[in-house]
């Protein structure tokens, strides 16, 4: 399961919509920017899923350099576009709360002070190798379910 572009997971998911939901909306655009690409039809070689899974990836393993588009890191700051990265993954976390406003996110922006550490994206659905699993003992196989859909129609 994933959202369909911009839509934040607690919309998607409950039809629930805040503040919040625009700060998520914000850190895909300005994600996509970094990276040159369009977070819907995301591809990667060695990483399934979409352009906020791949970065948060990323992120994780200490290589946040490799979210960054070539041509923009031979022309800006590279400092500064980390701290975009930063920012783009705080507005894009999993539960509201901890996303902050956009006032917030304004003064992050064009300040140089520390950052909190983001915590889980919204758009993490699979089993993540980077965290521990407390049933590693209990593995199953999973299979895929094949359905069919009939429709009706009145005569």
């Amino acid at each position: 399961m994933s959202c369909s572009g911009y839509m934040a997971l607690e919309y998607a998911i409950d039809g629930l919509f805040s503040i919040k939901s625009d700060v998520f909306n914000f850190g895909i655009p300005l994600l996509e920017i970094i990276r040159g690409r369009k977070n819907i039809g995301f591809f990667h070689p060695n990483h399934c899923g979409s352009l906020i899974e791949h970065a948060w990836r990323l992120w994780k393993e200490g290589n946040p350099f490799d979210v960054i588009d070539d041509f923009l890191e031979e022309s800006s700051n590279v400092s500064r576009i980390l701290r975009c990265i930063h920012i783009s993954l705080l507005c894009l976390q999993q539960h509201p709360d901890e996303r902050p406003n956009m006032s917030f996110v304004v003064l992050m922006l064009g300040s140089k002070n520390e950052l909190p550490q983001p915590k889980r994206s919204g758009f993490l659905f699979y089993k993540n190798s980077l965290e521990p699993d407390s049933s590693s003992s209990n593995h199953k196989s999973s299979s895929r379910n094949e359905i069919s859909v009939s429709l009706l129609e009145g005569r």
